[in-house]
């Protein structure tokens, strides 16, 4: 959960999440250095008087300077491909959870089991109770059981929307007449909560998506009690 004043990420809650993290502080640190060199060779170029003519013209330089940066980045390609290819990695997931967006709400079908579906809205503010948070608690939450491969397949009935959940690091836009899919696994019991990420209309900041984890043991007797009320 995000907090105010927060300058980094929210605590990574799933695998993904933290090779994410990983490869920021890895880019960043690169930044840094590069963004010192360059402030250095500025002040050294403002405030001295000393020049070499070999410098001025020196083809050692030229091939440093042409070469550094291509393993710069290189550096970067090769971990942010490899982020990119187990995103898009859906191993045999043991949930399936279908993610559709409307106008201005989700609702979610667990499509293993028969029925078992229901709509999420958001909880007016004059209706929280205390410690809940605004603009993100909704009526029901998307249940979900540790340490699984949860697969969420996304889509929308009317207009373009996003489900993102930041600390599972999950954002996969929906799109009417399409089926997207996405996976993560979410490594502690918590609730988690994101937001829809793409301009769906006048009430695009109340979309708000919770995720429950718990462990195997409470989601199936979660699942049990939600079968009954079918």
């Amino acid at each position: 959960m995000a907090h105010p004043q927060q300058l980094g990420f929210q605590d990574a809650t799933s695998p993904l999440m933290e090779e994410l993290l990983h490869f920021h502080d890895h880019a960043l640190m690169i930044v840094f250095l590069i963004s010192a060199f360059v402030l250095y060779i500025i002040v050294a170029m403002v405030t001295t008087k000393i020049y070499d003519k070999y410098i001025l013209d020196s083809q050692e330089i030229e091939i440093i300077w042409t070469v550094l940066p291509a393993v710069i980045l290189i550096m970067i390609a090769l971990p942010s491909l490899r982020i990119l290819y187990i995103m898009d990695e859906v191993n045999d997931p043991h949930l399936t959870v279908k993610a559709m967006g409307h106008q201005w709400y989700w609702s979610y079908e667990y499509t293993d089991y028969e029925e078992l579906g229901f709509d999420s809205y958001m909880i007016p503010t004059q209706d929280l109770m205390p410690g809940q948070f605004r603009l993100l608690e909704t009526d029901h939450r998307m249940v979900v059981p540790v340490e699984s491969p949860i697969r969420v397949l996304v889509s929308a009935e009317d207009v373009l929307h996003s489900w993102a959940v930041p600390t599972l690091g999950v954002k996969m836009d929906a799109v009417p007449g399409r089926l997207n899919q996405t996976a993560f696994i979410t490594s502690r019991p918590g609730v988690f909560y994101g937001q829809c990420s793409e301009i769906c209309g006048a009430n695009h900041s109340f979309m708000p998506i919770v995720v429950e984890a718990v462990l195997l043991e409470a989601f199936e007797n979660w699942l049990s009690l939600s079968l009954q009320d079918l």
